[in-house]
């Protein structure tokens, strides 16, 4: 059943009249971007409670438009508080249109019945599911579609300001919660590349990857005309009302409120892949990755790497050596097999530790969270020992910086949709090397061959040294099963 009126481009212009020509948001950027001809206001959001307060504030202060492309949505305190949020703007006639990846949809077609149920709301999936309960059934009979995923991630308020990055949604990436942290990097832009991501967005909602909600779910009358209301516990419980006093006290919200958001002026360019890519029919020259290193040219002084999931595969690290013999230090920040949240994909990285070892490029290893650490103790890009590190960013030469969704691995390249930021910018890229560094010293393992070639991690945060001879924090099954993946024919799958 189609609800009425449609969210279509002949609806939008209709409404076109009510809608304030210069929202506050647009006044407040303007003069910004006048000042800064062909150059992007650039903030990046390393802390997780910044990066939830510049969602939420954002949310609350549009007034047109909001567009919302997400791989996984929790159903969750800080999910369910931007599903708040979201539906209290179009309440007041903010027009949101929320496109989610169906791979991580389970338990929430209830809550997006409701939401896409209200006329200034439409929710559309990316390669949706046919089973609804029973999802595995479906990668049995459709896999090749439904292992493409959309894997990007934007939030794109009036038009104006636009959020890009690494993080999801869900009180991992916020620190919301109990759970670990995710450590994370998004940038908040403003300038001319927010115009190119809604004209991205524009190309994924309307893609033939994508589904209307009422495609995937049926509306019955009472849905479409009903009273349009979240559950009040959603946002009145005595945690959530905590969480909500700490964005009040963050540093986004202080410097928002002052004017004195700490941007940083540089040329800035999107990438993203073609959304044919989801039907597994994108060319392969257009895949963001070659796309990316055309860009980004080749460095000649030293490449920082920061990848959740590094899984080079033969060509990629022919490609690394290839730049060490050259002269190019690399160092490679990932997660160790103890702090991997998918830790069979750490096979596809641990075969060519070695190889890389021997060749000089310096692998790091994040430590994993420690029981008595929660996502309080966030310390922003590369978290602490109490985090599992999701971030996407690498530095070239000390002056571009690439940050978005893409990992290090076959799937980004090959099977997922992706997008993110090249921004030439040489306090930015300090900025990532300085915490990189930080990192190194204070939440990583360095990773060194010992004279029998076996490697050996290095842990510098005592005061001396201190060597471990296994891979640090893990069971003796942990490290069968990464041995047991590593033999197995599914890396272009990781």
């Amino acid at each position: 059943m189609k609800k009425l009126p449609g969210f279509t481009q002949d609806y939008l212009l209709s409404k076109a009249t009510t809608l304030p020509d210069k929202t506050r948001l647009k006044r407040a950027v303007e003069p910004l971007c006048a000042r800064h001809p062909g150059e992007c206001g650039i903030l990046a959001l390393d802390n997780s409670l910044d990066a939830f307060a510049a969602r939420y504030r954002l949310t609350e202060m549009a007034a047109r438009t909001l567009d919302v492309q997400y791989y996984i949505w929790e159903d969750d305190m800080s999910g369910r508080l931007l599903f708040s949020v979201l539906l209290s703007a179009a309440k007041r006639g903010v027009h949101v249109r929320l496109l989610l990846d169906d791979n991580n949809t389970p338990g929430l077609d209830d809550t997006l019945r409701l939401l896409d149920s209200h006329p200034n709301i439409e929710v559309r999936l990316f390669n949706p599911f046919s089973f609804r309960t029973l999802r595995a059934l479906g990668y049995l009979t459709d896999f090749a579609r439904l292992n493409r995923r959309m894997h990007n991630k934007s939030y794109t308020a009036d038009g104006v300001v636009t959020l890009v990055g690494g993080r999801n949604i869900g009180d991992a990436y916020f620190g919301a919660g109990e759970e670990p942290l995710f450590s994370d990097l998004d940038v908040m832009a403003i300038g001319p590349v927010v115009n190119d991501v809604a004209n991205d967005f524009e190309r994924y909602w309307r893609c033939s990857s994508v589904s209307t909600l009422q495609q995937v779910l049926s509306l019955s009358e009472q849905e479409l005309t009903q009273r349009i209301e979240l559950p009040e516990s959603w946002y009145n419980d005595e945690i959530t009302r905590r969480y909500l006093h700490k964005l009040e006290t963050s540093q986004f919200m202080a410097d928002l409120d002052r004017g004195t958001l700490p941007l940083i002026w540089a040329k800035t360019r999107l990438l993203s892949d073609d959304p044919s890519k989801g039907e597994g029919k994108a060319q392969r020259h257009s895949l963001l990755p070659q796309r990316l290193f055309d860009v980004m040219g080749s460095p000649t002084e030293r490449i920082d790497i920061i990848s959740a999931y590094f899984v080079p595969t033969r060509a990629g690290v022919a490609q690394l050596l290839n730049l060490v013999r050259k002269g190019v230090k690399i160092a490679i920040l990932t997660n160790s097999l103890a702090a991997n949240d998918v830790a069979v994909v750490h096979a596809g990285y641990a075969r060519w530790r070695k190889k890389l070892l021997r060749y000089g490029v310096e692998l790091y290893e994040l430590k994993p969270t420690r029981e008595h650490e929660t996502a309080v103790h966030d310390r922003g890009l590369t978290g602490n020992s109490g985090s599992s590190l999701h971030a996407k960013t690498f530095s070239i030469d000390g002056s571009k910086v690439f940050i978005g969704s893409l990992n290090f691995d076959p799937r980004s390249t090959l099977l997922n949709t992706e997008m993110g930021f090249v921004i030439e910018s040489e306090t930015l890229a300090t900025l990532i090397h300085k915490r990189f560094t930080q990192s190194q010293r204070d939440a990583a393992w360095q990773l060194r061959l010992d004279r029998w070639g076996r490697i050996n991690w290095i842990d510098r945060q005592q005061e001396e040294e201190k060597v471990l001879k296994k891979e640090p924090a893990t069971r003796f099954w942990q490290r069968v099963l990464v041995r047991l993946a590593a033999i197995l024919p599914v890396e272009w799958l990781l």
